[in-house]
């Protein structure tokens, strides 16, 4: 994650980018923004927000050589001299049409952004941002006419959250220029991260830390759920959950003794380790240390939840790993012909 405390922008352009499909133009600007004060300040932590959050960095790829790769080759030509920016920018958004294959991209706004003070791993540099607004929201604009008031709606930029944006650094690493991204309407995985950026995570303990708690959720959603029921992926994902907590690292052989009672479930989780790495071209790791930012931010989107189909739900507590086997039992009723689940408790919260 990045810091924007002392972080100022110096050059700034809007263009519109069209749809390749529809046969939408793109339209261009000839002159940069100029900010008003108010306008500024508004605009500055709007676009950097979003990547003070961000754990995970990634890096350029390409199929034959990382320098064919466009973004970063634009990237680093703004670096070299900005004042190519304009034209530059305009070559980003005529890249970013080319993506657009299919009905469902969506026109917009493009803004490409020169930033100077960013702080990242206690260096300061300057970066390039691109960013895409997708979506416009409806407000009330008033206006006095004939001695009265009246109001008119309008579209303008939601200033909450930026629908698609990067960040490219000017710093490298043993991997090339670091990158962040976001992407709030992810609507299609493919035309942001993959088609227009092309990038990859960063071969970091960040990533192996991500890539095995996905392998885990996969597991637990495709094989335990499938084959065993909600209360044994529930159990499987607290004491997931539970082992990244109270580890500084990884061993896979580890994790399986700690997580698993049956040796059969520990053959089912190699099994779809193999299958998992396959998919999704990734090679977990036996060891690694664990990014504890990882774990905090994915354990917020691990639902531990029982929705049955009598519209009634058990929610179960992700920090406590036990509970579910110890205070929550699954049987099946003779008389109803229905499966049933019976908790103990003492008091009512």
């Amino acid at each position: 994650m990045i810091k924007r405390t002392n972080a100022a922008i110096t050059r700034f352009i809007i263009h519109k980018v069209g749809n390749k499909f529809n046969d939408t133009k793109n339209a261009f600007s000839e002159q940069e923004v100029q900010f008003d004060e108010a306008s500024y300040d508004l605009m500055l932590p709007f676009l950097l927000r979003p990547f003070g959050t961000v754990v995970q960095s990634h890096r350029f790829h390409h199929h034959a050589n990382i320098k064919l790769n466009e973004i970063n080759n634009y990237a680093e030509t703004i670096f070299e001299d900005d004042a190519n920016f304009i034209e530059v920018s305009k070559n980003i958004v005529k890249h970013l049409y080319e993506q657009s294959n299919s009905a469902q991209i969506k026109t917009g706004d493009v803004i490409v952004a020169l930033f100077e003070g960013i702080e990242f791993n206690e260096i300061t540099t300057n970066a390039v941002g691109i960013f895409k607004i997708e979506s416009k929201s409806n407000f009330f604009q008033t206006y006095l006419e004939n001695n009265s008031y009246d109001v008119a709606v309008q579209q303008g930029i939601n200033t909450k959250k930026v629908d698609k944006g990067c960040l490219i650094l000017n710093q490298t690493d043993a991997e090339g220029p670091i990158v962040f991204t976001v992407d709030n309407n992810n609507y299609d995985a493919q035309y942001w991260i993959n088609n227009f950026l092309n990038i990859k995570y960063a071969n970091d303990y960040n990533s192996h830390t991500q890539n095995y708690l996905e392998l885990c959720k996969e597991f637990s959603t495709e094989v335990l759920k499938t084959s065993y029921g909600n209360q044994e992926q529930s159990i499987f994902l607290a004491k997931t959950v539970d082992f990244f907590k109270e580890r500084e690292f990884v061993n896979v052989e580890e994790f399986k003794e700690e997580v698993f009672e049956d040796d059969k479930h520990k053959t089912l989780f190699d099994d779809y380790k193999k299958s998992f790495e396959g998919e999704q071209d990734v090679l977990i790791l036996n060891q690694f240390d664990i990014a504890e930012p990882v774990v905090k931010k994915q354990k917020q989107k691990i639902k531990s939840e029982i929705k049955l189909d009598t519209q009634i739900q058990i929610k179960l507590d992700i920090d406590a790993p036990d509970a579910a086997s110890e205070y929550l039992e699954r049987g099946f009723d003779e008389d109803k012909k229905m499966y049933y689940y019976k908790v103990y408790f003492n008091t009512e919260g």
